[in-house]
């Protein structure tokens, strides 16, 4: 019987919906008949997968470290299959704005903006409001600010001692209407899914708080929007160089008719409020099949 890691957890900022997104996946695995070891991973993580002696990992884990390549970097190095995207894919999405380049150069719509020096963002408008602060390579909605039209100064919360988010942060005009997204598996996308909550945003608790946000799919869109993002998605989850499951957001400003990508996310959430499960069960696959999939395509892939 395959031996199956499921490494979770660990220590940057996503670590509790990791540990979810770890149990849930843990629990297909062994539905779908695996020999499953649940690892919170510490920095000592190369030791706890020896120990542990399994044949695939299967990656659980969110956030810095875990899904910007330097784990898979490991993996690499102690050459164990893993799951989702390789070295160089997982570092090129996470960093937001080297993924923005990478979309426009394949002819993907982003928003007009650049990194800037957070001091400079928080003692002047570095854009016409409305527009976003989001730090480069965060999930999970962390540190991202919305400045609205009209606002009475630019977001001085980016300069004060508790920001943790590095010295250059990514500012991009803000794009109104619908937040869209689109998962991909392997080389199919999924379905396109109308995210809403009553929330200033789609932030970490609409994301992660039972009933923080509504999930309507298939999105009621116009069928070339509709062909337009699941196309969308899967470019760019070519175009970055992903294997394995992703998950695109975007937004889709009805009046303008303009579909923005926003990001490409290589390890999606697995938790009961999770979009790609969600996705995947719509097109007919449950969650111990997209699981038994998911590690049956692990590799040593950089």
């Amino acid at each position: 019987m395959t031996r199956v890691a499921v490494i979770m957890g660990g220590w940057s900022s996503e670590r509790p919906v990791s540990l979810v997104s770890g149990r849930e996946l843990a629990r297909a695995g062994r539905e779908a008949g695996y020999d499953v070891v649940e690892i919170d991973a510490g920095r000592d993580l190369a030791d706890q997968l020896k120990a542990a002696a399994v044949d695939v990992v299967l990656n659980g884990l969110h956030g810095p470290f875990g899904e910007d390549g330097c784990v898979q970097g490991l993996l690499e190095v102690m050459g164990l299959p893993y799951t989702h995207s390789g070295v160089l894919a997982s570092a090129l999405a996470m960093d937001k704005q080297k993924s923005r380049a990478i979309y426009a150069q394949v002819g993907l719509d982003i928003a007009e903006g650049g990194l800037f020096a957070r001091s400079e963002i928080a003692a002047r408008h570095v854009m016409e409001p409305p527009y976003v602060v989001k730090p480069v390579a965060e999930g999970s909605s962390f540190g991202v600010i919305i400045v609205r039209e009209g606002a009475n100064g630019p977001p001085r919360e980016v300069a004060e001692a508790g920001w943790a988010f590095g010295e250059r942060v990514l500012v991009e005009k803000f794009i109104p209407g619908r937040e869209l997204t689109v998962g991909v598996m392997g080389d199919r996308a999924l379905a396109v899914t109308e995210i809403t909550t009553l929330r200033e945003y789609y932030d970490y608790a609409a994301k992660y708080d039972h009933g923080g946000s509504r999930h309507i799919i298939p999105a009621d869109l116009p069928d070339e929007i509709t062909t337009a993002a699941l196309d969308a998605a899967l470019k760019a989850h070519q175009a970055l160089g992903c294997r394995g499951v992703t998950r695109s957001d975007f937004r889709f400003d009805d009046e303008a008719g303009r579909l923005v990508i926003l990001e490409t996310n290589t390890q999606p959430g697995m938790t009961p409020t999770s979009l790609v499960p969600e996705q995947a069960a719509h097109v007919g696959v449950d969650f111990p099949a997209l699981v038994r999939w998911m590690i049956e395509d692990a590799s040593c892939q950089r």
